[in-house]
């Protein structure tokens, strides 16, 4: 299924504000559930998300063509990881490959409607978020065939040839989150029975090992490429807090889905119209077996906007949008 956190989804929202002002000019997005305004719609898949009126287009919407690509494009799709192969099961998705192919072709079409000079400008000056991953990771789990070392070393490895090719398409401010604490999420705790208060330690070791290797490619990435700003987002240490000290932001509940259908967490089957919400969404971390609540998201979004370098690095969103 998708992958945990919708933290972006909020996240991104707020640059539309900072757009008005012209500092960010565009923004693009890549990844999974956690940024997926509504591609998956057009696809025959069963990891669809809702398309949001205010948020940057989905590519794959007839509607993005022209001027309305000067402001931002979303690749982002539900079910997809690095590898090509991740999220097969649920059908059609756009893998990470093809989510930066789409790139290009948008690269090439604002090239031609405003010319090279403007496009050049519009595009180094505009932020890219990146946020894949845990899907990846979630999988693994699973398909133990390659040892775990060397498939975190080919993950990364992709994404660095991504990164690299997002590059040479003139983007300069990206901004990548890292994977989260997958094991902590109603799902993962539903179909591994655990004492309450647990979480899945192989999933959030593979994730933590992952996070390490991602930040150190990262600043490789900002010393080789000139001009590059990779921002590394830790939502994994954000995310833990979040769920370990709850009471502390206000919530009764970080363990159960607010919308639950079945399992002892809610965590076995996506939130339905069959499902019962819970009587305060507020008050809970989770919102379904994936993803955070509004409230939770909230939380998550001040760490990234105006955070210290333990969960933004180096610099946090606020500065990167300024600089």
């Amino acid at each position: 299924m998708g992958i945990i956190f919708q933290i972006l989804v909020v996240y991104f929202l707020l640059l539309v504000s900072c757009s008005a002002n012209k500092s960010v000019p565009a923004f693009f997005t890549f990844g999974d559930s956690l940024v997926d305004v509504g591609n998956n719609n057009y696809l025959q898949t069963v990891a669809k998300e809702l398309g949001f009126v205010n948020f940057t287009p989905p590519y794959l919407a007839p509607t993005t063509v022209g001027d309305v690509l000067l402001q931002g494009v979303n690749y982002a799709s539900s079910g997809s990881g690095i590898l090509n192969s991740t999220g097969s099961i649920f059908g059609d998705r756009i893998n990470f490959d093809t989510q930066i192919s789409n790139h290009g072709r948008t690269v090439r079409a604002i090239m031609s409607r405003i010319g090279i000079p403007a496009a050049q400008k519009l595009l180094r000056r505009a932020i890219y978020g990146v946020a894949t991953g845990s899907n990846d990771i979630m999988v693994k789990e699973s398909a133990p065939a390659m040892s775990e070392e060397a498939f975190l070393d080919l993950l990364i490895s992709r994404l660095k040839l991504a990164f690299t090719t997002l590059y040479n398409l003139n983007a300069r401010k990206i901004i990548v989150t890292n994977a989260g604490p997958c094991g902590c999420i109603p799902f993962e705790k539903d179909i591994h029975p655990l004492p309450k208060g647990s979480c899945v330690r192989l999933i959030n070791r593979m994730a933590h090992t992952f996070n390490d290797k991602l930040k150190g490619m990262l600043a490789e990435l900002n010393k080789e490429l000139q001009g590059a700003k990779f921002i590394y987002v830790d939502i994994y240490r954000i995310l833990l807090d979040l769920t370990q000290n709850y009471v502390s932001y206000g919530f009764e509940n970080a363990t159960s889905a607010c919308c639950s259908f079945a399992g002892s967490r809610g965590g076995l089957v996506p939130c339905n119209p069959l499902s019962k919400i819970c009587p305060d969404r507020s008050k809970y971390v989770f919102w379904d077996p994936y993803h955070l609540t509004d409230a939770a998201n909230v939380i998550a979004v001040r760490h990234m906007m105006d955070g210290g370098l333990n969960y933004m690095s180096p610099m946090n969103f606020r500065q990167l949008v300024q600089s």
